[in-house]
C-alpha cells in the first residue's frame, strides 16, 4: 500500500459499499465517486494563466475516437506550462458512458482540488489524472489504494486460491499480444469463476498507453496487495494509476 494514502477509513469502505447493490441494472446506472488525491508537489495555477488555458485545450481536445476506444493521452503547451490529461475508461463503459464518467471527472477534480497542477480522481467507471509529468508508457507505483467488502468469505483458504488463479488466467489474457482491437492492445480482461457454492466475478485492466509486459508487471505489482485488501473478503479491488482489479460475489460488469 503506497504511503501517499494510507489505509481507506473503514466507515468510508462501508460507505462505498452501500452502493455496491447486487443488481447488474442498477450497478451499470451508477457511476460512484471512489476516490481522489490532489497533488500539492506539483503546484498551484493562477486564473487565467498559460496553464489553466492548456487544460482547457487539453479538455477540449477529447474526440470521439478517445471515447468509443476508452482511453486517451492528451498534451498540450509548452513548458514550464505543459499539460498532460489521461484519462482511461472501465472495458465495459466506452463510448457516451467513457465520455459521460470523463466530464464528471474533469468537473470533480476542479472541484475537489482547485488550481492543482496534479490531480487523480476515480469513479466505478473510469479514471482522469492531470498532471505536469509525462507519465505514457511508465508505470505509477506512487498511486493506489484498496477497497474491500467487510464480510468475508466462509472457506478462506479456498476462496484466496481459487480467486489467485482467475486473476492470474485473466492477466495472461489481458496481456495477451493476440489480444487486440483496432491495431491496440485491449489490455483487458473479465470472466467468472466458481468457487464452492458461489460464482465469483473479476476484472483485470491497465491503461493503453502500456505494452503487455509492463502491464504484466503492474498487474505483479497490484496483486501483492491481494492479502492485505482481499484476504478471504467477498469482494475486493485495487486502483492504480496504470492498472487495477475488481472482483464481487455478483456482476458488476455489462455484457
Amino acid at each position: 500500500m503506497s504511503s501517499n494514502f494510507g489505509l481507506v477509513p473503514i466507515m468510508a469502505v462501508v460507505a462505498i459499499q452501500l452502493f455496491l447493490i447486487p443488481s447488474v441494472l442498477s450497478l451499470n446506472l451508477t457511476n460512484a465517486y471512489l476516490h481522489h488525491k490532489c497533488n500539492n508537489t506539483q503546484g498551484k495555477y493562477s486564473k487565467g494563466s498559460a496553464f489553466e488555458k492548456n487544460i482547457n485545450l487539453a479538455i477540449r481536445s477529447s474526440d470521439s475516437n478517445n471515447f468509443l476506444n476508452g482511453f486517451g493521452y492528451i498534451e498540450k503547451g509548452e513548458d514550464p506550462n505543459k499539460v498532460f490529461l489521461m484519462y482511461q475508461c472501465r472495458g465495459d463503459s466506452y463510448g457516451s458512458k467513457c465520455r459521460s464518467c470523463v466530464d464528471a471527472g474533469v468537473s470533480e477534480l476542479r472541484r475537489r482540488c482547485p488550481r492543482n497542477k496534479g490531480a487523480i480522481i476515480w469513479y466505478d467507471q473510469c479514471l482522469v489524472e492531470i498532471t505536469t509529468i509525462n507519465s505514457f508508457n511508465k508505470i505509477d507505483y506512487e498511486n493506489d489504494f484498496y477497497l474491500s467488502n467487510p464480510n468475508n468469505v466462509s472457506d478462506k483458504e479456498l476462496f484466496n486460491k481459487e480467486m489467485s488463479a482467475l486473476l492470474v488466467e485473466l492477466t495472461d489474457k489481458a496481456t495477451d499480444k493476440n489480444n487486440m482491437k483496432n491495431n491496440k492492445f485491449v489490455l483487458y480482461a473479465a470472466g467468472d469463476k466458481r468457487i464452492g457454492t458461489k460464482t465469483v466475478y473479476a476484472m483485470v485492466q491497465c491503461t493503453k498507453d502500456l505494452v503487455t509486459t509492463s502491464c504484466a508487471a503492474c498487474f505483479e505489482w497490484i496483486f501483492k496487495m491481494f492479502s492485505e485488501c482481499c484476504d478471504g473478503k467477498r469482494g475486493g479491488r485495487v486502483l492504480g494509476t496504470s492498472c487495477n482489479f475488481r472482483y464481487e460475489l455478483y456482476p458488476f460488469l455489462r455484457n
